[in-house]
């Protein structure tokens, strides 16, 4: 799971104020609960102590003060009912006390004494030493002769913590399932609004220079997600117009320019087979046609990779051996390599097959050679590989020549891009071979990557997928050939 997806974001944010919700309203409902208990509870006993008051008010006046314990017990039974009841005259005399309660939760006895209240009533909760709480009602009673008595009624306040913990009980089994399916449901919400996003992903990453007519899918939402995709699928219709009409400038341009030079070589050629021309003229006519020549290079370069771009590759597509194709290839690229004094070799068992135009396959391993052997220097060494694997049809051309410099690697499929400009120029190159090969291979759906190390020499590795089975009549017709 990507923690920084922002789907993950969404569902640990609605998780995290959910349940901090869900507890501060348990957290509240706890104390308000504790406080309507424990406020019921003393006025409760707040009544009780009225009552015991007013009933011994009577009893005073009456001469039975004596008694009243008697009456207290028959109307109120404080032990049979687990209360407490205690009469105190001020100066801490007792006149009554009630026995331990029946559940034994507290003895009287060690209830401590308060302090005497300032006014006529109070409510307070006393800690017992054994442990708990009772909360006690006290009331003061003016006798007719003025003896002031203080009369106390509580109860323990077990029963009202363990309604508390009954709700609190009752809160966590009804909040735990209901912030399960929330976030359940949460995920499921966030999941299917972040749907099309995945989809508008998934076809943005299909969309390339060579499929510019596609567009991103447009959900019916009417929110920010609808905008954003008719946004960005205006913004790819700006970029397909404009990479059209690069490409018809530049296939214009290669085309208009193929005929001058054509006729410019043709008259260069001409001068040359003059007789009686002087040295130094026909030294620059050659150096004049060179350049010509080289320029013709460049435009038909420009060209094909206009062709390319334009996905004209797919037109010629048939099944064939890549092994086969390759090593017929090298056989060819053996004079060459013999000229520098390097060791060409060609390894590759036959059965590789894979779909494309042949003739534009072989310009790929026409031009991986070429650029091997001129950057490998006298008796250096140039393989070439073809394998099946992983479903795909590999073809490596490695050498041990100069290498590419680390800077400079990244960019050597750039158009008109030479890592040594001035070497380049001298042995002919242009700098679009490797970018026409890059231009092949995205045609074929293939991909082509470069390793090389300084002073060891460079390896490029070319991938195009692989086919299920050898056609019915595989074409073993002479290759055509390809320029680079």
């Amino acid at each position: 799971m990507n923690v920084r997806s922002l789907r993950f974001q969404l569902v640990v944010w609605y998780a995290v104020l959910l349940t901090a919700g869900t507890g501060l309203l348990g957290v509240g409902t706890y104390f308000v609960m504790a406080r309507s208990l424990m406020g019921a509870l003393g006025e409760t006993q707040t009544r009780r102590a009225r009552q015991i008051g007013q009933l011994l008010g009577e009893a005073i006046a009456s001469g039975h003060a004596a008694r009243v314990g008697e009456e207290i017990e028959a109307r109120y039974a404080p032990g049979q009912n687990n209360r407490f009841v205690r009469i105190t005259k001020e100066g801490g005399a007792l006149l009554y006390r009630s026995e331990a309660p029946r559940d034994l939760a507290f003895a009287p006895a060690v209830v401590p004494m308060p302090a005497w209240p300032r006014g006529e009533e109070t409510v307070r909760e006393t800690p017992l030493p054994a442990g708990g709480t009772v909360l006690i009602a006290a009331r003061v009673v003016l006798a007719p002769d003025g003896t002031r008595c203080l009369v106390e009624a509580g109860a323990p306040t077990d029963d009202v913590q363990a309604n508390l913990n009954r709700w609190i009980g009752v809160l966590v089994a009804m909040l735990l399932p209901v912030n399960l399916s929330a976030l359940g449901g949460g995920w499921w919400l966030v999941k299917r609004a972040l749907s099309p996003v995945d989809k508008i992903t998934a076809s943005a990453e299909r969309i390339t220079t060579h499929n510019l007519s596609d567009r991103l899918p447009v959900p019916p939402t009417g929110d920010e997600i609808e905008r954003l995709s008719l946004a960005v699928n205006r913004m790819i219709e700006r970029l397909e117009h404009s990479f059209q009409h690069s490409r018809r400038f530049v296939a214009d341009a290669s085309h208009e320019l193929r005929t001058p030079l054509t006729v410019l070589r043709g008259e260069l050629e001409g001068l040359l087979g003059e007789p009686g021309l002087a040295p130094e003229w026909r030294d620059r006519l050659g150096s004049a046609l060179e350049e010509v020549e080289r320029l013709g290079n460049i435009v038909a370069g420009l060209f094909a990779i206009s062709r390319l771009d334009a996905g004209e590759a797919a037109a010629e597509w048939v099944k064939f051996d890549l092994a086969q194709l390759a090593a017929s290839t090298a056989d060819q690229m053996t004079l060459l390599a013999e000229d520098k004094k390097i060791t060409l070799t060609c390894n590759g068992v036959l059965g590789v097959w894979m779909e494309g135009d042949r003739a534009r396959i072989k310009q790929v391993v026409v031009n991986l050679l070429d650029n091997a052997i001129k950057y490998t220097p006298q008796g250096g060494a140039v393989i070439l590989s073809v394998e099946a694997q992983d479903l795909k049809a590999r073809l490596e051309v490695a050498d041990n020549g100069i290498g590419i410099p680390p800077e400079a690697l990244p960019r050597v499929f750039d158009r008109f891009f030479r890592v040594d400009k001035a070497r380049s120029r001298e042995q002919g190159g242009a700098g679009l071979g490797l970018s026409i090969v890059q231009s092949i291979c995205a045609a074929h759906h293939g991909r082509v990557e470069a390793t090389s190390a300084p002073g060891q020499g460079s390896k490029f590795r070319v991938e195009f997928p692989l086919c299920a089975s050898a056609p019915n009549h595989p074409d073993h017709s002479a290759d055509h050939e390809a320029g680079s």
